[in-house]
């Protein structure tokens, strides 16, 4: 029998019985770390690479497994911070999920990809069922302004997933002055109406929950005074989405 290699992951949390990150009732486990640093990130916690608890898979099946009941019609969802970054880590744990029947899903930027790190890649895609993609912006400065990297990264993993033929739901948080402009949208649907594995739209609106955060670790909120965003507009703004998707 072939023993394969034994990992631990930093961690930051983990939450039992999410519902917002991926289909059905899941255990969600936010990774420790993140190369990111966008303006309205609401887990600057999670930044910090050298940080969290150290679990093994093993363990965080058995949280699974406490709850098993309940995950019928879910599975586990890896988030973060960044998965990728952990990356051996990350691909263990999808591969032990699958053998039991798991569904699992990756909430992701996208970030580290890299082409030459396809054969690694390649090992989490044969166990990875779902992606929630993280589009930041439509635009390349747009994005390497917001976020603090280039755009390139993400667009290059969409298009592995779409070859392998992964489905991805998109994320993209609308951000006053941001993300939300008319111009801006509709860029977002013409991009994604090149990927066949898009699997879903999400617009997000802008939140100020996290700002306390900042408060508590010292860190200056550069949002300030940008006010939440309601989510009749997030609405509105998907349509405008979809309607340059349907014109493809």
């Amino acid at each position: 029998m072939e023993q394969r290699e034994k990992f631990t992951g930093k961690i930051h949390s983990l939450e039992s019985f999410g519902t917002v990150d991926g289909p059905g009732i899941r255990l969600v486990v936010f990774f420790q770390g993140c190369p990111m640093r966008c303006q309205y990130c609401h887990n600057p916690d999670t930044w910090e690479i050298n940080a969290g608890m150290q679990m093994s898979v093993d363990e965080i099946l058995e949280q699974y497994e406490k709850n098993k009941v309940f995950y019928q019609n879910g599975g586990i969802t890896a988030t973060g911070g960044e998965p990728l970054l952990q990356l051996k880590f990350l691909t263990e744990l999808f591969f032990e999920a699958r053998k039991r029947g798991i569904h699992t899903c990756l909430d992701t930027s996208g970030i580290v990809y890299r082409k030459n790190r396809q054969a690694e890649f390649e090992k989490l895609f044969s166990s990875l069922n779902l992606v929630l993609l993280d589009f930041k912006h439509s635009d390349p400065q747009g994005h390497l302004k917001l976020t603090g990297q280039k755009q390139e990264p993400v667009l290059e993993f969409a298009r592995a997933l779409e070859k392998v033929g992964i489905p991805m739901i998109v994320r993209h948080v609308m951000v006053p002055g941001m993300t939300d402009g008319k111009e801006q949208l509709e860029k977002l649907g013409d991009l994604l109406a090149t990927y066949r594995n898009l699997a879903g739209l999400e617009i997000l609106p802008y939140h100020t929950m996290g700002v306390k955060k900042y408060e508590t670790l010292g860190i200056p909120y550069s949002l300030n005074g940008v006010e939440a965003v309601d989510k009749d507009l997030a609405i509105k703004a998907r349509e405008i989405v979809l309607q340059r998707l349907k014109m493809k």
